[in-house]
């Protein structure tokens, strides 16, 4: 069986699982058009697997899922109004700078636990300029649908490779797919938790 539990198992030792309690509406800032079209398709994909909804609107917000593609850290800083939706928005840039990131996300979430709005933001360094498009879509779309732990996938991405064609790990899909049955909880806190996802993997993951 499957290890969930490390999943959502933070840094500082606590248990934390959230997904989606609202439709999605998706936003992305500094691409083209054609990467728009990429980034948007991305998104739809891992909605679909989780079985969750996209919209065109939020009635609370506008717009919830906030993506922007950028080249220097400083430039979200120079951005109106980001810092109204992003606490503490400039000593976060210092330690992404200082910690040489490419990526970040930030969630919001409302009364249940569940996700109202998540932040996502990557940084095109050298190291990213090397991945294509699509990849980089994937990944975080992935890696949004879900709150996962802040060490996740730090030894591993959420993404593998089957012969020319670049997916979803089969247990990271499985495991998303597990998060949103809709007998789970919205929120978590409890490592009980990862158990019931853990027989829910068992069950989709081929033996």
């Amino acid at each position: 069986m499957i290890d969930v539990e490390p999943m959502f198992t933070r840094s500082d030792g606590d248990y934390l699982f959230a997904r989606w309690g609202r439709p999605i509406v998706p936003v992305v800032f500094g691409v083209d058009d054609a990467t728009l079209s990429v980034v948007k398709g991305a998104i739809e994909a891992v909605v679909v697997l989780a079985g969750h909804q996209m919209a065109e609107t939020d009635p609370e917000l506008g717009v919830n899922l906030m993506m922007f593609v950028f080249r220097e850290w400083d430039e979200l800083v120079e951005t109106p109004d980001l810092d109204r939706l992003v606490p503490d928005l400039g000593p976060l840039v210092v330690r992404l700078k200082a910690a040489e990131a490419n990526q970040y996300r930030h969630f919001r979430f409302d009364e249940t636990g569940a996700i109202k709005a998540a932040f996502v933001f990557v940084r095109m360094d050298a190291e990213m300029e090397q991945v294509p498009a699509e990849d980089i879509a994937l990944a975080q779309a992935a890696q949004t649908i879900l709150l996962w732990s802040d060490v996740a996938f730090r030894d591993k991405g959420p993404l593998a490779r089957i012969g020319e064609n670049v997916v979803l790990r089969p247990d990271i899909a499985a495991v998303i797919r597990a998060g949103y049955d809709k007998v789970m909880p919205s929120a978590a806190i409890d490592p009980s938790h990862a158990l019931r996802l853990a027989a829910r993997v068992a069950r989709d993951l081929p033996v």
